[in-house]
């Protein structure tokens, strides 16, 4: 009995019902069937499960030609030989069994995977030929979208259309598999060195799509367009054969699993009321296959793992965000409305840290540690961290940015993986993040549970930036990357609408160019399709370039002919010309081309757009990047304020020392910027003492227009005591970066350094260690000022820490001279500990001289 004969088989047998898996929502739409029935149902589902077995079976086997024969008989007779080789070896050489038992425990477990992944598949493959109902009373892993969101409807007409209009659809399948996909696979694979792919036979089966559910959108949504979302689930009887450097393989049993979104734009008041459509991935699809053929020996985690990946990153090329697979369905619709990109926002993703890791690699003694590295994908996007060396506490401190075409549906992928050299990275677990939840926040600063794993925790910070067309917020955003001090981060975002070129110039005699397209920002480069024998092209094709200075950067474009290879055309745009453009835009404008025909023209639309923090912006993160607040001038009141910290200071004398909170009548700003210096003396000592001010430095505004970066200074310069202890006094700056997750001390300079000695002044350095712990990661240490009881040191060192850990933390600062360690007295000549659980850490930071206390014990 074939499946086509019973549309109500599933290819699984039913088991017995639990009272639990026929929830309420399901009772509107399931109808127990009555006993007798329910046996013939049993009986034939069992014979479909038979049949689908064997006909898998038989679907699996390679065409009977003389030479497929011929090749299964020599590796049946190889197979046998290496088993009853090995053994004889075994027992010849006198080896452990171990080198037997080692290879057959291998062979069993690849056999229970693939019988696994076997089964897993059939059952893919029944509930695509089933009806919803059947599906859902054989209970089959994956069910319905609909069954577990409520807002998710049923569409299983849909399902019978597609299977209607399948055959012509595989038509056009197998054409964009062929012309789109099979080249890219092949420079895939020829960039890692495997040479000679192509596509022998492209037969998608006879299985078509299937929708688990439709959700459409009435809320937040353009009045000129609609949106719904498929869950889309594709498990395909293919039969796929490819050759891979003469190798003959093929691919069968194809399944993809994913949730497509299709946007109909815009609205038009002429048939066929809709101008467009717009066809993507919201995320990376499941995708999930088999080899066959020559290649099946070779169905290792190695080969199989290389092909999905590079099967996943094509796909993701032509429909997953921010690739959009574009149809046009009316001539009244211009290019630029479907196939421009788009961009909502970008989000800048700080991946920190992570902790407790699993335990991967082997040592001698048992298990070691790990070689952890992060890969984050948002969409089609993927960025890496660098791979931390033997530790799972790793401190990756990486910095990313990606474009979001898309907020609502769009998820942040983070995948940790343990590096191995001598076969695949292992997984070490994954985080998922809703770009939605983003986006309302503004800011998000948590640490994640890793999935997939044992135990373990990821730190991450992301911040959203939306999109505005106003020149005057570019000197703002590049205030606020410089004060980040990573290289990598982008003020503006420039969107690249390439349509056409015409009157290219020939690269060779009596013959029309084969031309492409390359263009470029900085080091991100993009490529358009190939155009076969047209030397006016049309591309329609548009991407995003994130851009560090749109002031100074240039967008360079250059036209190769793919035969010869040579350039046929060229064209460089200073980016700095749009800032004075309507709306920082051009559209459909031509340009004249360089290095080509005297009539050849590039043809290309242009947007930019400035990144800026659009979500409410708290009092303290405003102060952090140094922007929307100017210092106040010092005022006399301020000048004889006595102010003194006993909770920052252990001391080990019974003394108690009195202290008050720091009323700091400055804004802070950024340790690279100045502001003017006040008169607020911050010291520890339990006598009273005033201190006159300093004359005011560089205003912040004029140093900041300057471009300077200097050492916030908000104390004299100097000091006239000793401090309480006579042991001197120690000038630091403290400051905890919430947008940067950094913790920077500068230790400027000590003063009053006792001499008792004249014939053996100190040489004095300073240590720095976080508490508790004290651990050598936390160990920081200035140069050695020789012959000094003053020095001066200016050394700023920076501790990455999460916001949480700060509050539990303290820094302690130890003053040690040299000359003592090398006569073998104490080198410590005086210390202090100062609790980080202060606000004005965070907020408008510290800048003090404190007191140096005798040694004290270490806790």
């Amino acid at each position: 009995m074939s499946l086509e004969e019973n549309p109500d088989l599933t290819g699984e047998v039913e088991l017995e019902p639990e009272p639990s898996i026929l929830v309420t929502p399901l009772a509107p739409y399931i109808t127990p069937p009555p006993p007798p029935i329910k046996e013939e149902s049993d009986e034939n589902m069992a014979a479909a499960s038979k049949e689908l077995a064997t006909n898998s079976d038989v679907k699996d086997k390679p065409a009977t030609t003389s030479e497929d024969g011929i090749f299964s008989i020599m590796y049946t007779i190889c197979k046998k030989v290496a088993i009853v080789g090995s053994i004889y070896l075994v027992g010849r050489m006198g080896w452990s069994v171990a080198w037997l038992i080692a290879p057959v425990i291998f062979s069993v477990a690849r056999d229970q995977f693939r019988k696994t992944t076997e089964h897993k598949r059939n059952i893919a493959k029944a509930s695509a030929l089933a009806n919803e109902k059947d599906v859902i009373l054989a209970r089959i892993d994956e069910l319905p979208a609909w069954v577990y969101f409520p807002d998710v409807e049923r569409c299983e007409w849909v399902n019978k259309i597609l299977k209607q209009v399948w055959p012509n659809a595989n038509h056009y399948a197998r054409t964009l598999v062929k012309e789109t996909i099979e080249p890219n696979v092949a420079a895939a694979l020829a960039y890692r060195k495997i040479n000679g792919f192509r596509f022998d036979r492209i037969i998608l089966g006879t299985i078509p799509p299937r929708i688990g559910g439709v959700k459409v959108y009435d809320k937040n949504v353009d009045r000129n367009e609609i949106i719904m979302d498929l869950d889309l689930f594709y498990a395909s009887d293919c039969d796929i054969n490819f050759y891979i450097s003469g190798v003959k393989g093929g691919i069968k049993d194809f399944q993809i699993h994913g949730w497509v979104r299709v946007v109909m734009k815009p609205l038009i008041r002429s048939m066929p009321l809709v101008g467009g459509l717009q066809i993507f991935f919201l995320n990376n699809p499941n995708i999930d296959f088999n080899l066959v053929g020559a290649l099946d020996f070779m169905d290792m985690p190695g080969l199989s793992d290389l092909l999905r990946r590079i099967i996943v990153e094509q796909i993701g090329a032509v429909m997953v965000l921010p690739n959009k697979l574009a149809i046009a369905m009316s001539d009244e619709v211009p290019a630029t409305t479907l196939k421009m990109p788009q961009p909502e926002g970008v989000l800048r993703i700080h991946v920190v840290e992570a902790k407790n890791l699993m335990k991967k690699d082997i040592g001698v003694l048992g298990k070691g540690k790990s070689d952890p590295y992060a890969l984050i994908n948002v969409g089609a996007q993927e960025f890496k961290t660098q791979i931390i060396e033997n530790n799972v506490n790793p401190k990756w401190d990486y910095w990313c940015e990606a474009r979001i075409f898309v907020e609502l549906g769009q998820n942040i992928e983070i995948f940790i993986y343990d590096k191995d050299e001598t076969s695949d990275d292992e997984i070490l677990g994954r985080a998922t993040v809703e770009v939605a939840n983003i986006v309302k926040r503004g800011v998000l600063d948590t640490w994640l549970t890793l999935e997939d794993a044992k135990h373990g925790l990821l730190h991450i910070r992301v911040q959203w930036y939306s999109l505005t067309s106003d020149p005057a917020d570019l000197k703002l955003a590049l205030q606020e990357t410089q004060l980040l001090r990573v290289t990598s981060m982008s003020t503006a975002l420039v969107t690249v609408f390439i349509d056409s070129a015409k009157n290219l110039k020939q690269a060779r005699s009596n013959s029309r160019p084969d031309p492409y397209l390359v263009c470029s920002v900085g080091k991100h480069k993009e490529q358009t399709a190939m155009i076969m024998r047209d030397d006016s092209p049309v591309w329609e094709q548009g991407f995003t370039f994130l851009v560090a200075n749109p002031e100074n950067d240039t967008l360079q474009i250059k036209i190769f002919d793919q035969k010869t290879g040579s350039e046929i055309g060229q064209f460089a745009y200073i980016l700095g010309a749009l800032l004075t453009k309507k709306n920082m835009e051009i559209e459909s404008q031509p340009f004249q081309l360089q290095k080509s025909g005297p009539e050849s023209k590039i043809i290309m639309s242009l947007a930019l757009r400035i990144l800026k923090y659009a979500n409410p912006v708290e009092e303290n993160d405003v102060n952090e990047i140094g922007i929307g607040t100017t210092p106040p001038a010092a005022t006399p009141a301020a000048t004889n304020t006595n102010i003194t910290r006993s909770s920052s200071v252990k001391s080990t004398t019974p003394e108690s020392i009195s202290n008050k909170d720091l009323q700091s009548q400055a804004s802070r700003t950024s340790m690279d910027t100045p502001i003017i210096e006040e008169d607020n003396t911050l010291k520890v000592s339990s006598t009273s003492s005033s201190i006159s001010p300093s004359p005011p430095r560089t205003p912040y505004s004029a140093a900041l227009a300057a471009g300077e970066a200097v050492l916030t200074h908000r104390m004299p310069d100097t000091t006239s005591t000793a401090g309480e202890y006579g042991l001197g006094r120690i000038q630091l700056s403290i400051r905890y970066s919430v947008q940067r997750q950094r913790l920077v001390v500068t230790i400027h300079k000590i003063m009053h350094i006792p001499l008792d000695d004249p014939s053996n002044i100190p040489d004095p350095y300073v240590k720095l260690y976080l508490l508790p712990g004290r651990s050598k990661e936390s160990k920081r240490k200035t140069s050695v000022v020789k012959d000094n009881c003053n020095p001066v040191y200016d050394a700023t060192f920076e501790y990455l820490i999460s916001t949480a850990e700060l509050m539990q933390t303290e820094l302690e600062v130890t003053v040690c001279t040299q000359k003592g360690f090398l006569k073998g007295g104490s080198p410590i000549i005086g210390m202090l500990k100062l609790s980080l659980n202060e606000a004005e850490i965070s907020g408008n930071g510290v800048n003090s001289w404190f007191d140096l206390v005798p040694e004290m014990k270490h806790d």
